[in-house]
């Protein structure tokens, strides 16, 4: 397999509830909610960077595509990683996050490893990671 991935699709509870969240509180670009004259289409996508977009989608529509059911979630199974170009901006996102109305699970500190970060969960507990890693500095 070539490493292609391009689309993260995320469930969610209530779309417009994290439309507002990604869009509004975050401020991803998006043209909203697409797919809503069919059953199970109603998503929204978001641009990020090289060409790559998330997607939230309801739960059950992902569930019904999938040919699965709606399980229990676990706050650890993933986690959506943010990489920012220093400390400062690990703390600028973090308040946004929490602004936006994400839960601050881990506020940000230096890491062993020698960066710098913390954790947030959005409306629908997935977990991202605001992180600063001199080793991996981000594309501006």
């Amino acid at each position: 397999m070539k490493p292609r991935i391009s689309v993260i699709t995320i469930g969610v509870d209530d779309l417009e509830r994290s439309l507002r969240f990604y869009r509004d509180g975050l401020g991803l670009k998006t043209d909203g909610i697409v797919g809503e004259e069919f059953e199970h289409g109603s998503v929204a996508f978001f641009k990020l960077q090289h060409g790559a977009t998330l997607a939230i989608w309801p739960k059950k529509s992902l569930a019904h595509d999938a040919g699965l059911s709606v399980g229990k979630p676990g706050p650890v199974e993933f986690s959506l990683g943010h990489n920012v170009s220093s400390k400062s901006e690990v703390d600028q996102v973090m308040h946004q996050a929490e602004k936006a109305g994400a839960v601050i699970v881990k506020q940000a500190r230096d890491t062993f490893w020698g960066g710098y970060a913390g954790y947030f969960q959005d409306p629908d507990k997935h977990l991202w990671e605001v992180v600063w890693n001199p080793q991996m500095l981000p594309d501006n």
